[in-house]
């Protein structure tokens, strides 16, 4: 909560200030997005991957892929004291108030923001963590930019996909244990606690690329819309005009599970990559939504070719659907918006974090190639990938 609201809230509680209305926020009516002014949204995104949920393949690496072997991996290269602080100015700098003012201006108007729980609460359920500090500092430069912002739980207690991306042990668990559960609903209090009423947040979206199709699926499935009712009742009773945003199961690929919608204000995510670019690749997604009269979002795609990119954007905008892009800085790749130079030495870094090198490289090279990786994840550094944005129906290049 900003000092402002908070400040208010106080004299309000008091009685010396006057109630005054809550600021409109973006909504659901049928199948559209509305702005707080009253327009439709034809929601034009992109996803801040890898900056609070690192993944190892966006820095190259095959064999490490979760954001926990991430940070064990940088332990032995650097040392657990160095490697935290690698990871706290990795942070500090990865999304900077010129990303956002330059997604703004390319033509983007909403940002996807993937969390981690653990910079959000501890395991035993406190909330606390330095991703609160992040979070707020990145939406305030997204309401100076004039953005939406999406807020996604990319890693939830225990995990939620079975896949490495949630940082879980390679099973669902927060489908099966209780507590993990329990944890994951207080941290959405949490956050709609905090940001109760604030205009710049279009969302919540509230798991990431839920319950992997190799996994218990006749079980899980069936807890996935009785968990989302739990989670948007406790939303609700704190933030009760936000939009609450579903994925699907089997990672966002299917809404077999879910029935008509349980509350006003839904939304539906699908994410797909890799497809065909004809109308069966999303028809499924399109029955769903005009069966119970509610509007989808592509929360994730990309990362093939430009030409790719526009076929796929132009069926989905084609069909009334929104898209976010994944992802909005990647390393040395043309698939991105703002592509990170290689480091001199990153393959031997690669090759020691992959095990195919038994030797840590020597501390010179380490050091160098660390020192430009901390370079060149500034946007001043980055190259911009203008035609991936003209394929996005952006700007091209100046």
């Amino acid at each position: 909560m900003s000092a402002m609201r908070l400040l208010l809230a106080l004299l309000l509680i008091l009685g010396l200030a006057a109630p005054v209305a809550a600021e409109p926020l973006v909504h659901v009516e049928g199948k559209a997005f509305i702005a707080p002014d009253g327009r439709p949204l034809n929601i034009k995104g992109i996803n801040l991957g890898n900056w609070l949920v690192p993944e190892g393949y966006i820095f190259k690496l095959q064999s490490v892929r979760s954001p926990q072997a991430l940070f064990d991996t940088f332990d032995r290269l650097l040392g657990a004291e160095r490697a935290a602080r690698f990871w706290t100015q990795f942070r500090d700098t990865y999304i900077t108030r010129d990303d956002i003012r330059f997604i703004k201006s390319a033509g983007f108007n909403t940002v996807r923001i993937p969390l981690h729980y653990r910079l959000f609460m501890t395991d035993q359920g406190e909330i606390t963590g330095e991703g609160w500090f992040l979070l707020d500092r990145v939406l305030g430069w997204m309401r100076e930019a004039g953005l939406f912002a999406i807020v996604d739980l990319h890693a939830a207690p225990g995990g939620q996909g079975g896949v490495s991306h949630d940082d879980g042990s390679g099973y669902p668990l927060m489908f099966y244990v209780p507590r993990n559960r329990q944890l994951t609903v207080k941290l959405w209090r949490a956050i709609a606690q905090r940001y109760s009423g604030d205009p710049v947040i279009l969302g919540y979206d509230l798991l990431n690329e839920p319950i992997a199709p190799y996994h218990d699926t006749p079980v899980l499935n069936a807890r996935l819309e009785p968990f989302y009712k739990e989670v948007t009742q406790a939303i609700r009773e704190v933030d009760p005009g936000r939009i609450v945003i579903l994925g699907g199961g089997q990672w966002n690929q299917r809404f077999d599970m879910m029935g008509p919608p349980f509350t006003a204000n839904l939304a539906y995510a699908f994410h797909h990559f890799w497809s065909n670019t004809t109308r069966d690749a999303i028809q499924r997604y399109v029955n769903f939504a005009n069966r119970y009269n509610v509007p989808l979002i592509l929360g994730e795609t990309g990362e093939l070719t430009d030409e790719w990119n526009e076929r796929f954007r132009k069926l989905n905008e084609k069909n009334g659907i929104g898209w976010a892009f994944w992802t909005y800085k990647n390393l040395d790749t043309p698939s991105t918006v703002v592509s990170i130079p290689r480091p001199d030495g990153w393959s031997e870094i690669v090759a020691f974090a992959d095990g195919t090198r038994k030797d840590k490289p020597a501390a010179a090279v380490i050091d160098r190639a660390i020192a430009q990786y901390l370079d060149g994840i500034k946007f001043k550094n980055g190259e911009i990938r203008w035609s991936y944005l003209a394929s996005l129906g952006l700007k091209a290049a100046p």
